[in-house]
């Protein structure tokens, strides 16, 4: 074999060399490349299961945050609905009072009722009967000579300008008050029923 031809044996032997470990370098490449690719992919899918997890997680709390705002809303309008209707409420109760007192069988009734409690609850002692300035002296004195006349002791009777109706009497500290400001003192349990009433109102309208 002549030099060029052993030459040219060495060339191909180094060339296919070359080829082989060009090939196996590429073959790790392209596997290294794959690899790469699909953990990129699989980064790719996990960061868009946390995007949507997160978005999921933020529409939550957003309905959440305007469920809560839309009930806030609700109780504030329902408190001032409330709050109005009582202030209604209060006006036309004080105002149906006063029309009671001023009727003459509406207002002795309130007297009976008001006299017939002092009888079961307060002391036989002298007894302080304090009432509206416009309560008739006829009627004051019809029911002063039953009391004198049941207890054997005459109340003593007292006008008194703050009481705009109705009357309360006292023996030895104990006080039974159908006074109009009296009727009216337990705002809160009164405030209930009238907020039933409305309640039942509406109802019925409805």
């Amino acid at each position: 074999m002549s030099v060029a031809d052993q030459t040219q044996a060495l060339l191909a032997l180094v060339e296919a060399d070359r080829a082989r470990r060009c090939e196996a370098i590429l073959g790790e490449a392209r596997v290294r490349a794959a690899a790469l690719l699909a953990d990129a992919h699989a980064e790719a899918q996990r960061q868009v299961r946390e995007a949507f997890r997160e978005e999921r997680a933020r529409r939550v709390e957003r309905v959440a945050a305007a469920r809560a705002n839309l009930q806030t809303r609700q109780r504030l309008g329902e408190q001032q609905r409330s709050a109005a209707f009582l202030a209604a409420g209060w006006q036309r109760l004080h105002d149906e009072l006063l029309r009671r007192w001023r009727e003459h069988e509406a207002r002795r009734a309130w007297v009976a009722n008001v006299a017939a409690d002092a009888r079961k609850r307060l002391p036989r002692a002298e007894w302080r009967v304090t009432h509206a300035p416009d309560w008739p002296a006829a009627e004051r004195d019809a029911v002063g000579a039953a009391l004198a006349g049941a207890f054997s002791i005459a109340p003593a009777f007292a006008a008194d300008a703050t009481v705009g109706a109705g009357l309360k009497i006292a023996a030895l500290g104990n006080v039974i008050d159908g006074t109009i400001q009296g009727l009216v003192a337990d705002r809160a349990e009164i405030g209930a029923r009238l907020l039933h009433l409305v309640d039942l109102t509406v109802k019925e309208k409805s």
